[in-house]
């Protein structure tokens, strides 16, 4: 379902990843580990689209891909419903079951409520909600448990037991056990090499 095959990504200019390979098949969860700045969140984005890769080939069926990274995506001024319908409308689901996104992230009693007036936690949920309703098959989850309890990390991992059963698929970086049965990479091994023939000084000063 989503294949990357030696790749390299840069953040600032600055090669962080490469020789990234691995598959990703339908009813699968990878876990990302690695030490912060590695880069986990610059391959996320390049699996998202959302930035070129310096060299390598990453596959997946055409729109398949829904990326949920730090930012919630949702709209303070519009309700939950309304951002879930919105969201829905963007990636042309709009017979999504919005209900069913509602009840699933435990946001029933905040149906109505605009976005601007919920919690860091309630936020959060609702973002995640988005997921839902894209209809993709592919998750790609930057931390995705940030600002949850624990109840709603639960509440979570039963929301993408069910996505994988469904035959869906979800890569995420994360520094918790969310409990569920998932391969794990760390991406220690393809931190790129420091580029030392890069003249970093003045040789005439010697």
């Amino acid at each position: 379902m989503l294949e990357l095959n030696d790749v390299a990504v840069a953040r600032g200019g600055i090669t962080v990843l490469e020789g990234v390979s691995f598959h990703l098949a339908a009813g699968n969860a990878l876990i990302l580990r690695g030490e912060n700045g590695i880069g986990k969140t610059t391959l996320l984005r390049a699996i998202a689209g959302l930035q070129p890769t310096v060299n390598g080939t990453i596959q997946a069926p055409e729109e398949s891909i829904a990326f949920a990274s730090h930012a919630d995506g949702i709209k303070a001024q519009l309700t939950v419903r309304e951002n879930l319908e919105f969201w829905a409308e963007v990636y042309g689901n709009a017979s999504s079951d919005v209900d069913a996104a509602i009840q699933a992230m435990n946001l029933m009693e905040l149906t109505d409520r605009p976005a601007a007036q919920m919690s860091a936690g309630q936020k959060r949920r609702l973002g995640l909600g988005r997921l839902l309703v894209t209809a993709r098959l592919i998750w790609v989850l930057d931390e995705p448990t940030v600002s949850l309890d624990r109840a709603s990390v639960a509440l979570f991992s039963d929301v993408v037991r069910a996505h994988l059963a469904g035959g869906g698929a979800a890569l995420i970086a994360t520094h918790i056990d969310l409990g569920i049965e998932a391969e794990t990479l760390d991406l220690t091994p393809f931190k790129a090499k420091a580029d030392v023939t890069a003249d970093t000084f003045d040789g005439d000063y010697w």
